[in-house]
């Protein structure tokens, strides 16, 4: 017992010893090191923007996250012998984007140059300037225009890469069926580079569109009506599936195979955009606002998806989960401009006219034999255009020297903004219609743009890919 309780105390005493060696050799110069207030300062500087970078990320995965949004949804719109094809290219998609985005279309989006009104002209190929440091001196002159956001700039790269993904995306469904896999690829690029980089320098890229007073926070016009308008032409130039239009001109429904799959797509989406909208901030550092984008987002969601059902109840005689799907779905498309710049109340209006706006939109498309699969150019394009328009009806009044649109109509401001959104959505239509059409039809004369008539209607996944989503399983006519 008492050689333990040596061995005890010896070891206590080293121990002790220890501990005050090395205080007596770290307490002064620890003291000597008491941080200055310039050093507090770049530390609370470098955490800032160290938290605005995690922000900007996590923001920008949830949108990449969407992609599994999209395939589900349009997906089970279409009918399982084309589930491999749909998915394949919701997978490709992205890849495709990434590469053409950050050779070119990024450069083409932000770059500078002398008279960059309508395209960037210095920092192509994703070189000059692109290093890792926050710093606006670092690379203002080539990327100026984005250079408000304190973010590295592969920061603001990747969050930009995400939605030009998701406009690509956009095209997919509106397409699907009856498009050649390597068809699509092709557009896939073009679009990253000579469509979507060059209306997004207009608006986001300090081009004339800026200038003349055209806002869009999140991408209503940038991303979505981008997407829809190039969708809207693709589907008029391949001409609809067979079997969609009887010869009298009567809409035959081709159901979708697995409203399970697109209950899920929409749940992923919907959550998908509260990185979308609030991460268009490229910074945490006003909570308020980000609270307000997300609640905002919300809010004209849910509003559309119970409008869009009611619209559809009373219409089409049954509450249709097709139509609850794309009213959602119509509602946050819809809230992505105006998102930061209206109230909650505001956003429930916008929401409710998308709900109802959407279903008579998908109607009216097969009213003209113009063939949308997933409804995506009545979503994206239709409610991406009416959230343009929304922010000359409703913003409000911005604070002073604050970067915002003017009021709009509704808030006292006369129809000075809503003249410079719709001028915005026309020349975004016009421009995108006219150019996506053009590679549309050189795709078509060339590689070609359609499958033939008998590998559409065994399917694409076997012409297309060589094997099935549910192979071994037993279709019914309908289904398959």
């Amino acid at each position: 017992m008492k050689r333990r309780l040596k061995v005890a105390f010896c070891q206590t005493a080293l121990c002790m010893g220890l501990v005050y060696a090395c205080m007596f050799l770290v307490g002064p110069s620890a003291s000597a090191q008491t941080p200055t207030a310039e050093e507090n300062a770049a530390a609370i500087a470098k955490l800032t923007v160290g938290l605005d970078t995690v922000w900007v990320m996590v923001c920008g995965m949830m949108v990449f996250f969407m992609n599994l949004g999209f395939g589900c949804v349009e997906s089970g719109f279409a009918r399982a012998k084309n589930t491999v094809n749909i998915l394949s290219k919701n997978f490709v998609v992205f890849a495709v984007t990434s590469i053409f985005y950050w050779l070119i279309g990024w450069g083409l989006m932000f770059g500078g140059g002398e008279g960059d009104d309508y395209i960037g002209k210095t920092g192509l190929w994703m070189v000059t300037g692109a290093d890792n440091s926050p710093a606006i001196a670092d690379y203002a002159g080539d990327y100026g225009s984005i250079s408000w956001a304190g973010v590295p700039l592969w920061a603001k790269f990747f969050f930009q890469l995400v939605f030009a993904g998701t406009a690509a995306t956009i095209v997919s469904g509106a397409v699907a069926e009856r498009i050649k896999y390597l068809s699509f690829i092709v557009f896939s690029a073009l679009m990253a580079v000579v469509m979507y980089p060059v209306t997004g320098h207009w608006i986001w890229g300090g081009g004339w569109l800026a200038d003349a007073g055209f806002w869009d926070f999140a991408g209503c016009a940038v991303v979505h009506s981008v997407g829809g308008w190039a969708a809207m032409t693709g589907a008029y130039i391949l001409g609809p599936r067979i079997g969609k239009y009887g010869p009298d001109g009567k809409v035959n429904a081709i159901p979708g195979h697995n409203m399970t799959a697109a209950f899920i797509g929409c749940l992923v989406l919907w959550l998908g955009w509260f990185g979308f909208n609030p991460g268009s901030t490229m910074g945490v550092g006003d909570g308020s606002l980000l609270a307000r984008i997300a609640v905002n987002t919300n809010a004209a969601g849910a509003m559309a998806t119970i409008t869009a059902t009611a619209t559809a109840w009373i219409v089409l005689k049954k509450p249709d989960l097709g139509m609850t799907i794309n009213g959602c779905l119509a509602g946050l498309v819809a809230i992505t401009a105006p998102c930061a710049w209206v109230t909650m109340n505001d956003s429930l209006i916008i929401g409710a006219v998308a709900g109802v706006f959407v279903v008579f939109s998908v109607m009216f498309f097969d009213k003209i034999k113009c063939d949308d699969p997933v409804g995506a150019t009545s979503v994206h394009l239709g409610c991406g255009t009416l959230g343009c328009l929304a922010i000359g009806l409703f913003a409000e009044a911005p604070a002073e020297g604050a970067l915002a649109p003017a009021a709009g109509l509704f808030y006292g401001g006369g129809m000075t903004q809503l003249i410079a959104q719709i001028k915005g959505v026309a020349a975004v239509g016009v421009y995108t219609v006219v150019v996506s059409a053009i590679c549309w039809l050189v795709i078509k004369y060339t590689i070609g743009l359609r499958v033939t008539a008998e590998e559409e209607i065994e399917g694409l996944d076997i012409g297309e890919h060589g094997h099935q989503a549910y192979h071994g399983f037993v279709m019914n006519a309908e289904a398959h």
